[in-house]
């Protein structure tokens, strides 16, 4: 039997002391690699004062603890004048830097406190007195720990614990006659104040992160509404352009039966004329397959024009809403993108009384000249017994309407009037729709209003206009 030569096994407690050289190494580099420098804290607020404030505590530890740590190191611990003062500064006023560079700053401020120790150890005063630590040394120390977590990871503030603690200890293991246990304070009021700082910290960084995510959310959500209004009404339209279509297919073929004596080139044209129109109408046909939902069924029955306002007023009626229409009788033949436009905006408007101002008094009128088409909904407040079915939505409703209007290039006004009540004006231009429309009218509204009850056919949920500011289009 073949013998294997066997690995070399690792002489005991070597797998311990390479995971302990590693941890080391690790927090050596948290230790040398500070965080990129940045703000201050509450660089952010709104009012200046309240950016200044980190200035003012940071410069007010200063100002009170310079002097007093150069009096206690003179007059205490008998340390001369001029090392005092040096160890005093190295010691304070680092903490003015640590307002953006937290991590440089605690280099300055523990090596400082590290030779202040040293020097203390051979200070005639000492005896007696805390050490390593002089007592300014502990109450700025928690304020440098405060800055440190606000800015480091989590990996450099453990590595900053532990350095403080263990050079506590080693002091304290070299004289230990002079320690009085101030060390132990120190580690256990900076890791308290790192967790706390850190823990805070870590909270307001969720919190932020929830707030742009709901922010990139509703940005999504409007514009998944506008997509989806704008689709509506593209399924609407097909039956309108398809109308045309095939008058066009209809007057090319029968155009060499109803016109007699045309050339043959003519004839030609016209069958080409009728040809094009017939594959245009397939192709629509093809688009509409895409633009029609699983919930569309309804929006194949005919679609509506101005002759279907006065049934939508009754249905408002019926639903406890006092509405009247006033269409007057100038209004003649419009075409139907126009109608159906001018009746899907009022059914919009008077959807938003029922669900948001029910029992107010509601008037509809609609006027038209040689050029535009004036269509007006103004409603009272609600009824004081009667509570509003909903006080939001999904913003379907001013999405219609400013789509409807920018197709026609027409313009839309609303806005709440000074009683309570509400106000819908669209002005839509009886005239050829415009090549290139406006661009985007803005965002949807953040309410919406009901499905009008006479009108089952319509997918939609309209919105509620109601914080808008008047004049908003």
């Amino acid at each position: 039997m073949e013998s294997r030569p066997l690995s070399p096994q690792p002489p005991p407690g070597e797998g311990w002391w390479r995971a302990l050289r590693e941890g080391l190494r690790e927090f050596g580099q948290a230790l040398v690699t500070p965080s990129a420098p940045g703000a201050p804290p509450l660089s952010g607020a709104r009012r200046q004062w309240v950016r200044a404030v980190p200035y003012l505590v940071a410069l007010a530890f200063v100002a009170s603890l310079l002097p007093v740590t150069v009096t206690v190191l003179v007059q205490d611990y008998g340390v001369n004048g001029m090392t005092a003062g040096a160890l005093a500064t190295a010691q304070t006023a680092p903490l003015l830097l640590a307002l953006t560079r937290p991590l440089p700053a605690w280099w300055v401020i523990f090596t400082a406190d590290v030779l202040g120790a040293l020097a203390l150890m051979a200070a005639p005063g000492t005896e007696g007195r805390p050490w390593p630590w002089t007592p300014m040394v502990v109450v700025g120390y928690p304020l440098l720990m405060v800055l440190l977590a606000l800015r480091e990871s989590r990996r450099t503030l453990t590595a900053v614990w532990l350095a403080t603690g263990a050079a506590g200890l080693a002091f304290e293991g070299v004289r230990r006659e002079l320690g009085g246990g101030i060390h132990l304070l120190l580690f256990v009021l900076s890791g308290v104040t790192l967790v706390l700082t850190y823990a805070l910290r870590s909270r307001g960084e969720a919190r932020q992160r929830l707030a742009e995510q709901e922010t990139i959310s509703e940005a999504e959500r409007a514009r998944r509404t506008l997509l989806e209004e704008r689709a509506r009404i593209a399924r609407e339209l097909h039956d309108v352009v398809a109308h045309h279509m095939s008058v066009i297919t209809v007057q090319a073929d029968s155009a060499p039966y109803r016109v007699q004596g045309l050339p043959p080139e003519a004839v030609e044209e016209f069958g080409s004329i009728a040809a094009a129109a017939r594959e245009s109408l397939a192709e629509m046909r093809r688009l509409l397959v895409v633009l029609r939902n699983e919930e569309s069924g309804g929006e194949r029955a005919p679609q509506p024009g101005l002759e279907k306002l006065q049934q939508l007023v009754e249905a408002t009626v019926r639903a406890g809403v006092p509405a009247r229409l006033s269409l007057a009788a100038d209004v003649g033949e419009v075409g139907q993108a126009v109608g159906l436009s001018a009746y899907r905006i009022v059914q919009e408007a008077l959807s938003n009384v029922v669900r948001h101002a029910p029992g107010a008094p509601t008037t509809v009128s609609v006027r038209g000249d040689s050029t535009d088409l004036t269509v007006l909904v103004v409603n009272g407040p609600a009824a004081e017994a009667v509570t509003p079915l909903e006080h939001g939505g999904t913003g379907h409703g001013l999405v219609g309407m400013r789509e409807r209007v920018r197709l026609t290039g027409g313009t839309l006004d609303v806005g709440p009037l000074p009683d309570g009540g509400f106000r819908v004006a669209a002005r839509i231009p009886l005239g050829p729709d415009p090549a290139d429309g406006p661009g985007d009218p803005g965002g949807p509204d953040d309410r919406d209003a009901p499905q009008d009850p006479g009108d089952p056919g319509d997918p939609g949920d309209p919105g509620n206009p109601r914080d808008l500011p008047k004049g908003s289009s």
